[in-house]
């Protein structure tokens, strides 16, 4: 539009036409008008809330958004768009007088596991014919991380302890195994003085216990793409997701790690289901290997959990060469044409379809 009409205005009063002249200035006016029309930027203050920033699966999240029109002298009226996992929300304001506010909420998808990005509110501003449009930028962003489904279980792997020849022994719960010494601080019950040490030494050495009975758990979930078919990746963070949850109502020490060597993860509930929800399938297919001469050298624990897909045979050997520093190993084939419950290389496997059926089988294998 605006070339047609300079090119109209020039031939209008190059030739001496006033015909083309006027249309020129018809063209040059509207565009113009609408680089002011589109131009005019409102002012506005957005906050944004999230009830509740993390979710299951399926459950309900909603965003309101408070949009402010800061100005003095015009109400503000327009659609304007919210970002959503990548997708445009339309967030319609009609006439927002000066110094009020208007409150719009939508529910936010959570069909799919996942990290979604949420904001900025962009406003867009055109002008009647369409000539022009612009779009700004409101407001800050948010963070909604959806966890993969819990399912619940009630059982927990047994402890296991290790006699001074090497041997491994499963225990009962409640047993208590002498740990370390430790020098003494205020506080301490002095029968826990372990009196040779600190007439040896010359200061109080205490000594310090722990309950053998509770495994020290790790779960190792395999996110190479290749070992999974259709949702049997979704199937396996559900799967650790459960196994997580239980261990922590019961007190244990859990630590979690990936396959692809990306993650190590230990903390509170929201620490681990966060990273499973950020978990994506990796095209590292050498991972295994490199992930299981750490667990060898790094030792988190003793009782190993290992999640994989039905895509692949189970590497047996890999996890077998763990039995010396995790006595306790169980294994995990999750998703469609899974091998169903069996021993392989001296260790239980469990086969499911999906987290129901997981579940059912964890409760169903006893004290593995």
């Amino acid at each position: 539009m605006a070339v047609a009409g300079a090119l109209l205005l020039f031939a209008g009063f190059y030739f001496g036409y006033p015909e083309p002249a006027t249309i020129g200035t018809a063209a040059a006016t509207s565009f113009l008008v609408a680089l002011l029309v589109a131009g005019w930027r409102p002012k506005l203050t957005v906050t944004r809330s999230i009830e509740p920033e993390r979710v299951e699966r399926g459950e309900t999240c909603t965003v309101t958004l408070t949009v402010r029109n800061e100005g003095k002298l015009r109400a503000v009226s327009m659609v304007a768009h919210d970002v959503c996992d990548r997708m445009r929300v339309p967030v319609p304001l009609h006439r927002v007088r000066p110094r009020k506010e208007a409150v719009v909420d939508y529910r936010v998808p959570t069909e799919r596991r996942g990290v979604l990005r949420l904001g900025p509110l962009t406003v867009g501003r055109r002008d009647p014919l369409g000539l022009v449009k612009l779009s700004r930028s409101y407001g800050d962003t948010g963070t909604v991380w959806v966890h993969p489904v819990v399912h619940p279980l009630y059982t927990s792997p047994q402890g296991v302890a290790r006699s001074m020849d090497g041997q491994v022994d499963r225990i009962e719960h409640g047993s208590l195994t002498f740990h370390a010494l430790r020098e003494y601080v205020v506080g301490d019950d002095l029968r826990h003085v372990h009196w040779r040490t600190s007439a040896r030494i010359g200061d109080l050495m205490i000594r310090e216990h722990m309950d053998t009975s509770l495994p020290h758990i790790v779960v190792l979930l395999d996110d190479r793409a290749e070992s999974y078919r259709h949702d049997g990746f979704e199937t396996a963070c559900e799967a650790a997701a459960s196994v997580v949850v239980a261990a922590l109502r019961e007190g244990l020490s859990v630590a979690m790690a990936l396959t692809s060597g990306k993650t190590v993860v230990t903390g509170g509930r929201d620490d681990y289901l966060d990273a499973l929800s950020e978990a994506e399938l990796t095209l590292d297919e050498d991972a295994l290997n490199a992930t299981v001469n750490r667990l060898r050298h790094q030792r988190l624990g003793d009782t190993l959990i290992y999640l994989t897909g039905s895509g692949r045979p189970l590497e047996t050997p890999q996890l077998a060469s763990l039995r010396g520093g995790h006595p306790a190993i169980l294994a995990a084939v999750l998703g469609p044409d899974n091998p169903g419950h069996g021993s392989v290389g001296g260790f239980p496997v469990l086969g499911a379809a999906d987290g129901t059926e997981f579940a059912a089988a964890w409760h169903g294998a006893g004290a593995w």
